[in-house]
């Protein structure tokens, strides 16, 4: 890897990888698909080298390939057979954040994505949809449907 890239890799670790270590975690639950993923969002970076208009157009672009690079990692793991991974409920401090992150990991990944994108990252319905590329209502709708599983799950 030439110093250049080295360079703008680093920078992109310390601006933006607690975050996106965060989402992927979030989304995956095991630490080592989480690396895959990572590892892939800068693999991608490297390659496509977009050119970004702002920081925050850098932003959500690293977002959604991290996003779109879990998905994938997900989609994998539904079509092959795979080892149990740790539970999420372990990793998790506190007593009353386990049931309620036990419930997030459950979702699907589309209504997992949003919460996360929504509530832990602090991103309104507008840039939500900009970063996955869907409608405000389809956020809007995904945010409502997730709400309405992770109460009826809770009330259990």
């Amino acid at each position: 890897m030439d110093r250049k890239r080295e360079d703008e890799t680093s920078r992109i670790l310390r601006t933006y990888g607690d975050m996106l270590y965060r989402t992927a975690y979030l989304l995956l639950g095991n630490p080592h698909d989480v690396q895959d993923a990572l590892q892939e969002t800068l693999l991608r970076c490297m390659e496509k080298a977009p050119a970004f208009a702002s920081k925050d157009h850098e932003k959500a672009w690293l977002l959604r390939v991290t996003t779109n690079c879990c998905k994938d990692i997900l989609r994998f793991r539904r079509r092959h057979s795979h080892l149990d991974i740790e539970p999420l409920k372990e990793q998790l401090p506190a007593p009353e954040e386990q049931d309620i992150m036990q419930e997030i990991y459950t979702l699907p990944a589309k209504w997992k994505t949003v919460l996360i994108l929504h509530y832990f990252e602090g991103y309104s319905v507008r840039e939500i949809a900009k970063i996955l590329g869907l409608t405000e209502s389809a956020v809007k709708k995904r945010l409502q449907r997730a709400r309405e599983a992770l109460k009826l799950e809770l009330r259990q």
